[in-house]
């Protein structure tokens, strides 16, 4: 097995300083290099749990090197700059990287970044593009798909060992993120989303890992032992989704767990006011379904996203695929 850290694209700052987003490329040694898989995160500075994803599919790697007959390529820091500020964006630039693809070559620095990275994961048979919630909310882990890539992206993302596959409308996903601009070129690319920003969930980015490598072997690149993938839940629409918005401002307290079946009027949290020692609001189920999304920060304001249920009859099985 062969590694080599390689610069996808750099440019020099102010200060004396360097851009710079590098990639790991695992090669088979001797063997033919098969498939490409890439794995992607760090476009938004906050979003740390793909680091965590990248270092256990290197660490899977080495430890069982021979199984590998395909070539992976890890992207740990698409925004380096966010990552090493802490900050969403690019900082400097007031700048939501995954609004600028596919980027510019002859652009300003930040459309060139965009437009090398789009250059050099074109091509690859998958690339998953691994992100966070934001500060304020917690996903369990889903792949979230657009209506136009449905047909060829949900059976990969049925084998990525996640809890959720929703399928966006296509007016509601934006055609300047990395996902649209690679799909719609060719290069097949699925979105994770799990966890909370700032944070690393170690039982999410473990499972997601168990589900790279099942994927890996579905492709032929991967020839390692791999353990059972969760059945997911599918959304085939947003009319599926219930967004739950608080009513009175406060701080927001969660009762129910997060990935639990509710059944209708079952109390999901309260929004309670610190100062008088009442309870302003409960939180309930407008329907039955599954708590897919739950607020992770408590300071509340009218209208703020408390919640998301995915409308279910019955509990969600997590039946595995032996």
């Amino acid at each position: 097995m062969i590694k080599m850290i390689e610069t996808v694209t750099s440019l020099a700052l102010p200060a004396d300083e360097v851009l710079r987003v590098q990639k790991n490329r695992i090669l088979p040694m001797g063997k033919d290099c098969g498939k490409r898989i890439c794995i992607v995160t760090g476009i938004h500075g906050d979003e740390l749990e793909g680091q965590y994803v990248c270092y256990k599919v290197l660490e899977r790697i080495e430890r069982e090197r021979d199984k590998l007959t395909g070539t992976v390529d890890i992207y740990p820091a698409m925004n380096p700059l966010g990552i090493d500020s802490v900050t969403r964006g690019i900082p400097g630039f007031d700048l939501d990287m995954n609004r600028i693809f596919p980027g510019n070559s002859d652009g300003t620095m930040a459309e060139y970044v965009a437009s090398e990275i789009i250059k050099d994961l074109s091509g690859a048979d998958l690339c998953i593009d691994i992100h966070a919630s934001n500060i304020y909310l917690t996903e369990i882990p889903q792949v979230r798909i657009n209506e136009l890539h449905k047909d060829r992206l949900v059976p990969i993302a049925e084998k990525l060992n996640v809890d959720l596959i929703w399928v966006h409308g296509n007016a509601t996903v934006l055609k300047s993120t990395l996902a649209y601009s690679l799909n719609s070129c060719g290069t097949d690319t699925l979105v994770v989303e799990m966890g909370v920003g700032m944070r690393i969930t170690k039982e999410y980015c473990e499972q997601l890992t168990d589900g790279i490598f099942r994927v890996m072997k579905e492709m032929g690149m991967w020839q390692g032992s791999t353990g059972p993938v969760r059945r997911p839940m599918i959304s085939e629409g947003d009319g599926d989704v219930l967004f739950l918005n608080a009513g009175n401002s406060g701080v927001f307290v969660q009762t129910a767990s997060h990935g639990q079946f509710l059944e209708e009027g079952e109390e999901i949290g309260r929004i309670i006011d610190p100062l008088r020692g009442v309870i302003r609001e409960r939180v309930l189920a407008p329907e039955r379904g599954v708590l897919f999304t739950i607020r992770e920060y408590p300071v509340v304001d009218e209208g703020s996203l408390v919640a998301r249920i995915l409308r279910r009859e019955a509990p969600y099985e997590k039946v595995c695929d032996l």
